[in-house]
């Protein structure tokens, strides 16, 4: 995809992630596609359907990745965000993704899921969608009149020092191959991908359910449809082919004096979904008057996501507007986009964007991210489910030791509960 000037290759840049992210809304408010879901069914009822097509999403990404990067045909290395630096921010990842798997909980669903509700007119998710762009914005843009920010004020002194610095990129073809980075990600990807897609395909129940592998094979599709753009976009700059990121970096030397900059280019470099740190770039746009240097893939996925939906729920008259039931479904809702906002972006990313866009990459970050969401909102859940058949007598220490014994984290002799 060669274009002759920024401006026709930066519109394809934008329009194709709207087109992608229109269909994805879509189909993820048709299927139900819904990562708090998929962990509340295997955690509540034993059911794995919706976990299922959450993996076999993660399993088309990592498959597909692995094959158009060795056909040369992605970058998945040099991103937006950088999935596979060199610099591991383990405690960040576990941490953020901890804190996210908790709030996704407590504000009814995931970032992802947070966009396909409000297309569907639900409010609450209005509410959770604009305090995670408030904070994921402060986290990592400074206080007016300040040079700090959430991030460098609560987090970076005491995070960052215990960040890896490895010899090589943290993805595990890389990390296990050294030299031969190439041929590991082949055999990561292939290894890691076939088992993940055999699981997912292990259950009868689950390859009878149409709107299961439907929401599953899209998600996964989109991801790989939005690495595959983002990369292959170049512009025909006096005869040198350049990328849209690096096109921007000598733009002095390049641009016309009529063209328009954009603001960031960090936020040209090839890259796929991730709803989280989008929320904060689109409340930035909005403060902005809407200035067009500010508009990037993060902001045209959100709002491709919410149109998406919303012309689901027209055509399949699903629309319904929906406000809290009681102060504490507000409360809930209100502490679960705050630790939403504050893990998503100290993760670098989602129950998407790091659970399937980053374990694409077979980013040890983002593996570790996507475990510790599970284990955040199955704790939750569990903790939620004690607290409730026993009342009183289950304490929040009480629940979590006996959450943790039924996750096999902590010895049987430790139960405080009595298993229901």
């Amino acid at each position: 995809m060669i274009y002759e000037d920024f401006a026709s290759a930066q519109s394809f840049f934008l329009w194709s992630t709207f087109a992608i992210a229109l269909i994805l809304g879509a189909v993820a408010n048709k299927t139900n596609f819904c990562t708090m879901g998929a962990v509340s069914d295997w955690v509540n009822m034993g059911d794995t359907g919706r976990m299922r097509a959450w993996v076999l999403a993660i399993a088309v990404g990592v498959l597909g990745v692995m094959g158009l990067e060795a056909a040369g045909m992605v970058n998945v290395t040099s991103t937006f965000p950088p999935y596979r630096q060199t610099n591991l921010v383990w405690l960040e990842n576990v941490l953020g993704g901890l804190l996210f798997g908790i709030g996704m909980v407590l504000a009814s669903g995931c970032g992802n899921k947070t966009l396909i509700r409000v297309g569907g007119g639900n409010l609450k998710s209005v509410m959770v969608l604009l305090i995670i762009a408030v904070i994921a914005y402060f986290m990592i843009n400074p206080f007016p009149g300040s040079d700090k920010t959430l991030y460098s004020t609560l987090f970076y002194s005491w995070t960052n020092p215990t960040s890896v610095s490895l010899s090589t990129n943290q993805d595990l073809g890389a990390m296990l191959f050294g030299d031969n980075a190439a041929t590991g990600r082949m055999v990561m990807g292939g290894l890691i991908g076939g088992l993940l897609l055999i699981w997912a395909f292990k259950s009868a129940e689950f390859r009878g359910s149409f709107d299961n592998i439907l929401g599953g094979l899209v998600v996964g599709l989109a991801v790989l449809g939005a690495w595959y753009i983002t990369s292959n976009i170049n512009i025909n700059a006096e005869g040198d082919m350049m990328t849209l990121q690096s096109y921007a970096q000598d733009w002095e030397l390049y641009a016309p004096s009529d063209a328009v900059k954009p603001a960031s280019t960090a936020a040209l470099a090839s890259q796929s979904f991730t709803f989280i740190n989008p929320m904060g770039q689109t409340l930035g746009y909005a403060a902005n008057g809407f200035d067009r240097t500010l508009l990037t893939f993060g902001i045209m996925a959100l709002a491709g996501v919410i149109l998406g939906s919303l012309l689901w729920a027209l055509i399949s008259r699903s629309f319904r507007i929906e406000w809290f039931a009681s102060g504490r479904d507000f409360g809930n809702h209100f502490i679960g986009a705050v630790l939403m906002g504050f893990g998503g972006v100290l993760a670098m990313g989602c129950t998407i964007g790091q659970a399937v866009t980053g374990f694409s990459t077979l980013a040890l970050g983002s593996i570790l991210t996507f475990l510790a969401i599970v284990l955040g909102s199955a704790l939750t859940m569990k903790i939620q489910y004690y607290k409730l058949v026993y009342e009183a007598d289950a304490t929040f220490f009480k629940a979590l030791v006996t959450a943790l014994v039924d996750f096999k984290l902590l010895p049987a002799g430790m139960r405080k509960l009595e298993a229901v």
